[in-house]
């Protein structure tokens, strides 16, 4: 279970990094605004990265039979990509940010929350949790409960992303996602060598 709750924290961070940049940006906002943000992100990023990694599991399991062999080193792999992938993030690619390109007009956010925004920002944060969802097999747990610990984890930091990027600012979204990729390294190793 413990497995569980550090790849939930690992695959929140980049909706938690991303949820400081939109609390970071409502700064000028109302209290009534900054609490319906929270709400949405909460909602919209839980949900996607719940529902991502059940999708990567249901694939993984018709594919699981024919590669049962290869399975810890493809999921370890998978883990250790996706881990390297928000580390060379953070230390690297700053040219993009998908939170100025969806919310930011003018150097202001916009006064009502965007859904479409919402969306395309809880999909983009999720798909490495469909990929890391295969590794789910791998583990002897239950993927259904696994799934939904993702989600309301993944929803408890999001909303709380919100207000910590109010109050700090954008200091926090890089530490966030290296973590998030550095406890992924580590149950990829985990799961190749340990079992």
């Amino acid at each position: 279970m413990l497995e569980v709750v550090l790849l939930a924290i690992a695959l929140a961070m980049d909706a938690f990094a991303v949820a400081i940049g939109l609390g970071a940006k409502s700064q000028n906002q109302d209290r009534h605004y900054v609490r319906r943000l929270a709400v949405y992100a909460g909602l919209y990023f839980g949900i996607a990265q719940g529902v991502m990694p059940l999708i990567g599991y249901l694939l993984g399991a018709a594919l699981l039979g024919r590669l049962a062999a290869a399975a810890p080193w493809i999921g370890g792999v998978i883990l250790i990509g996706l881990g390297g992938k928000m580390l060379y993030e953070v230390f690297f690619a700053h040219d993009e940010d998908v939170v100025d390109n969806e919310f930011i007009i003018n150097n202001n956010v916009q006064k009502y929350i965007n859904h479409r925004a919402m969306f395309t920002l809880a999909i983009a944060t999720s798909i490495d949790a469909m990929a890391a969802g295969f590794t789910l097999n791998l583990l002897a747990l239950n993927a259904w409960l696994a799934c939904l610990i993702i989600a309301l984890v993944t929803a408890m930091f999001s909303a709380f992303g919100i207000y910590l990027g109010k109050k700090s600012g954008n200091r926090l979204e890089d530490k966030a996602e290296a973590l998030g990729g550095l406890v992924l390294i580590l149950i990829g190793l985990k799961v190749m060598f340990f079992g």
